[in-house]
C-alpha cells in the first residue's frame, strides 16, 4: 500500500505536541514558601549549633585558665601554744644622746685632741681650725668701728654746739636739725659696726670644736690640715651619751594595755651570757602603729659601769597578764599589709577552694615562729608562705597540708 505523506498542517500539530509534552508544570507558591521556611530552619539550627559550640569552648577556656591562674598553696593546721604570763622582745640599743659634732666656720684643722672611744666631758676642746681671713675680716671690722665712733663723736660735739646756739639765734634751725641728724645717725653706723665686730668675734670663737655633753667620741673623720666647710656637709665627730641607754621595743597590740610607765623590764645580752640587767620602762608612743599593730615602748638602762654597747641587740623580758589559748605559726606565714598582720586560711566550699585573709594579733615573736594570741583556731589550715598577691575570696589550689614546719615544740 502506499503511505501518503502527512501534510504540513498534520506536521505542525505533531511538533507542538512533542513541545508541550516537555514543558514542566510552575511550582506552587505554596511548596515555594515551605521550602524557604526548611532552609532558613536548617541554616538556624546549623548557627546556633555553632554558636552553642562556641560558647561551650569558651566556658571550658575561662574554667581552665582560671584554674590554672589559681595560686598553688601548702596549707597546715597551726600548734597550740601554751598560756603563758611572759615573753620576750627583741630591743634595739641605743645611746641616750646621739649627735654629729659639725664646724660653724670654714678653715684648715690644725690639730684634733680625742680619736674614737675617748671618753670626754661636756666642754672638752675635740679640735683647732685656723681661719686666717676669719682673722682679717675681725682686725677690719675693728678697725671700721673706730672710723665710725671718731665720726659719731665729731657728729655729736657738732650737734650739741648748734643746739646751744640756737638758743640765742646765733644758728639757724635749719642747720641745728642738719647737725643732730647727722649725730643720730653716726651713733646708729656705730652700733651697726659694733655688732658686725660682735658677729665676727663669735664665728671666730669656732675656730675651737668643744664637746657638748659627756660622753664618747664613736667617730672622727678628719685629720689635720684638711679644709672645713661651715655648715653639715662633713662631720667632723661623732658622739654619744651612754651612761644612760634606751632600749626601744615593739609590744604587741594584745599587750599594749598590761604596760605601764615606771614598770621595771629584765634585759638580757647574747654577749652576757647567764647576767640579767634590770631597766625603767619610762615612756610609750601612746599610739599603735597601724602597719605593724605594735606599741613603740623605750626602757631605760643603767650604764655607768660601761657592760652595755649602743646599738646592740637587746632580749626584753615582759612579763603580761594570761592571754588565755595560743598558736604557733611560722612567721613567714604572716601577710604584711597595711591594714595591719594577717594569716591566709583555706575554705572548701561548694564553689571549690578558696583563701580568706583574717587580721590576727600576734604576741610573743622569735623570729622563727610567732605567738597568735587571736584570730584564728585550732581547726583552721594556715597557708604557708603566702603570695604577697593573695586576695581574699581567691580560689586556690592546695597540694598538701599538715603540720605547720617551724612551728616549734615538742
Amino acid at each position: 500500500m502506499t503511505k501518503t505523506p502527512n501534510s504540513p498542517n498534520q506536521n505542525q500539530q505533531q511538533q507542538h505536541g512533542h513541545e508541550s509534552a516537555e514543558e514542566q508544570k510552575p511550582i506552587s507558591p505554596r511548596l515555594a514558601v515551605v521550602g524557604l521556611i526548611l532552609l532558613l530552619i536548617v541554616a538556624l539550627l546549623l548557627g546556633g549549633l555553632g554558636i552553642l559550640r562556641r560558647t561551650h569552648a569558651d566556658t571550658v577556656l575561662a574554667e581552665r585558665t582560671q584554674e590554672l591562674a589559681a595560686p598553688t598553696v601548702t596549707v597546715a593546721a597551726p600548734k597550740t601554744g601554751a598560756p603563758t604570763d611572759s615573753f620576750v622582745l627583741p630591743g634595739n640599743v641605743a645611746a641616750f644622746t646621739d649627735s654629729p659634732i659639725y664646724a660653724r666656720t670654714s678653715g684648715y684643722l690644725t690639730h684634733w685632741y680625742f680619736d674614737i672611744g675617748a671618753k670626754v666631758k661636756k666642754g672638752a676642746l675635740l679640735a683647732e681650725i685656723s681661719t686666717p681671713e676669719l682673722d682679717q675680716q675681725l682686725s677690719q671690722a675693728r678697725d671700721e668701728l673706730v672710723t665710725a665712733q671718731a665720726t659719731a663723736n665729731n657728729a655729736r660735739i657738732q650737734a650739741d654746739r648748734y643746739s646751744d646756739l640756737v638758743k640765742t639765734n646765733a644758728v639757724s634751725q635749719q642747720d641745728t636739725d642738719t647737725y643732730v641728724n647727722q649725730a643720730a645717725a653716726t651713733a646708729a653706723a656705730v652700733r651697726s659696726a659694733q655688732a658686725n665686730v660682735q658677729r665676727i668675734t663669735e664665728l671666730q670663737s669656732f675656730e675651737k670644736v668643744y664637746a657638748p655633753f659627756d660622753g664618747v667620741v664613736t667617730a672622727r673623720t678628719v685629720d689635720t690640715g684638711q679644709l672645713i666647710d661651715q655648715g653639715a656637709a662633713k662631720e667632723l665627730f661623732h658622739m654619744q651619751a651612754i651612761q644612760t641607754l634606751r632600749v626601744y621595743a615593739n609590744l604587741p597590740q594584745a599587750y599594749s594595755q598590761s604596760v605601764k610607765p615606771g614598770m621595771k623590764i629584765d634585759l638580757t645580752f647574747a654577749e652576757h651570757v647567764g647576767k640579767t640587767y634590770q631597766g625603767t620602762l619610762v615612756r610609750t608612743a601612746d599610739a599603735i602603729d597601724p602597719a605593724s599593730r605594735t606599741l613603740l615602748v623605750e626602757v631605760d638602762v643603767d650604764n655607768r659601769a660601761g657592760e652595755l654597747l649602743p646599738g646592740s641587740l637587746a632580749q626584753v623580758h615582759f612579763k603580761t597578764p594570761n592571754l588565755g589559748q595560743t598558736f604557733i605559726v611560722p612567721v613567714a606565714a604572716l601577710i604584711f599589709r597595711r591594714d595591719g598582720m594577717s594569716l591566709g586560711l583555706v575554705e572548701t566550699g561548694s564553689d571549690g577552694t578558696r583563701a580568706h585573709v583574717v587580721p590576727v594579733i600576734i604576741g610573743q615573736d622569735d623570729g622563727a615562729t610567732v605567738q597568735i594570741a587571736s584570730g584564728i583556731s585550732a581547726n583552721d589550715q594556715i597557708i604557708q608562705d603566702p603570695p604577697d598577691s593573695l586576695i581574699d575570696g581567691e580560689r586556690v589550689t592546695v597540694v598538701n597540708s599538715g603540720k605547720a614546719p617551724n612551728a616549734g615544740g615538742k
